[in-house]
């Protein structure tokens, strides 16, 4: 699995979780006190949820942002590789119309 499609993953985890846990809590056939005291346990813990998610986000958007950068740079050098060598060939061709012009200019100067 990638690294984008493992912190995507673990989100979808936790996330789904945390929700399944709190349907289950507020389906359950048990006393109202004892639903209370598991939905204040689970409130309790929403904030660690919610920093490990933080936490597993942050660090997938610094691998992305990294990756990013890197294709950036290889695309930038690509391009400027393409430019030289379009560069180059153009001067090689424009080298190349100036002498067979130069050359017809002889021949026609020479049939005078």
């Amino acid at each position: 699995m990638s690294n984008k499609g493992s912190g995507v993953f673990i989100g979808g985890l936790i996330l789904g979780t945390a929700i399944g846990a709190l349907t289950g809590l507020l389906i359950a056939p048990r006393k109202g006190r004892e639903t209370r005291k598991l939905l204040q346990k689970s409130a309790r813990a929403i904030p660690e949820v919610a920093e490990d998610l933080s936490t597993s986000l942050h660090i997938q958007a610094d691998r992305i942002s990294h990756h990013t950068r890197l294709n950036w740079d290889e695309t930038i050098e690509r391009l400027q590789l393409a430019i030289a060598a379009g560069i180059d060939a153009s001067q090689r061709e424009n080298q190349a119309l100036k002498q067979e012009t130069n050359w017809k200019n002889v021949d026609s100067s020479n049939q005078q």
